[in-house]
């Protein structure tokens, strides 16, 4: 649930960020898990190393679109980390460190989560007209980009294309569209031959020293994206999901008030949420989770 490592630190709801060095962090996956923005009070086992692993191959699978930060997986390659290498194995990367751009990258393929709720009202998403008469997870007729602030606590707020202009400059905001639905489309096409259907995801980019873009932080995972079972999809409904849409779902059935401290999480929940994780990776991926 937590990392105590003897260097500086930062730590997010799920990621604890190590400062290595002037050039170099170190990202450490923990086993929390977070819910409409509140850490839940016991974690899912493995969460952390198969959050890094599905990342890691996404990083990989996609080096070709644009450059990403990672540098290494080997814990024992640097010398303070070596006494922590058994601990830190799995869910641990050495990166790159670049200053984070502050807009959460939002492409959508299909009208779920704020996007349909937005739409109900306005028949828009982030200022983009759409068609009238589509239902809840209806797939789109192309891929949207949704750019989002990042809140530093509390809720993103989903913002319109100008607005994320404003906030950027115009010629960064027409790459990381372009760059954003690119790494989307690509990430879709590959995932619906295994089976899941990635309805939307977040991306999140920094900017190198020379003003070059770089892909960072985490890689269409479970945490950043909803998966969809490609054989049970069916529009006009919540979808069942790989990604923590269940832990969400069960949530929803309490009568809690979705702020601190949230709900312990019973056994059948842990294991059902740990087992979607599970199926997520091995499906995409091709390997059995060791």
């Amino acid at each position: 649930m937590k990392t105590d490592l003897p260097l500086p630190v930062r730590r997010g709801k799920v990621r604890d960020v190590y400062e290595l060095d002037a050039d170099r962090l170190l990202l450490v996956a923990s086993d929390r898990i977070s819910a409409f923005d509140v850490i839940m009070p016991n974690g899912i086992p493995d969460k952390g190393v198969l959050l890094t692993q599905i990342s890691r191959f996404w990083f990989e699978k996609l080096a070709g679109v644009t450059p990403h930060h990672i540098l290494s997986a080997d814990m024992t390659s640097v010398a303070s980390l070596k006494p922590h290498a058994a601990m830190l194995a799995g869910r641990s990367i050495i990166c790159r460190k670049a200053p984070t751009l502050p807009i959460e990258c939002v492409v959508r393929g299909y009208l779920a989560g704020s996007g349909w709720k937005e739409y109900q009202k306005s028949g828009t998403i982030c200022g983009i007209a759409l068609p009238a008469g589509l239902r809840q997870c209806s797939k789109l007729p192309t891929p949207i980009f949704t750019p989002a602030t990042k809140a530093e606590s509390g809720h993103d707020e989903n913002i319109d294309f100008e607005r994320c202009v404003s906030v950027i400059g115009r010629d960064q905001a027409v790459q990381l569209r372009k760059l954003s639905l690119e790494l989307y489309t690509r990430a879709a096409e590959y995932a619906l031959g295994r089976g899941i259907i990635i309805a939307d995801t977040k991306f999140e980019f920094g900017v190198t020293a020379d003003g070059r873009l770089l892909w960072i932080d985490e890689a269409l995972t479970p945490d950043s994206s909803r998966f969809w079972p490609a054989d049970k999809y069916e529009p006009g409904r919540d979808q069942e999901s790989f990604d923590k849409q269940y832990l969400r779902n069960w949530l929803e059935t309490l009568t809690w008030n979705k702020t601190p401290p949230g709900p312990v999480l019973p056994d059948e929940v842990v294991a059902g949420t740990r087992a979607k994780y599970v199926e997520a990776y091995e499906k995409l991926t091709g390997r059995k989770f060791e």
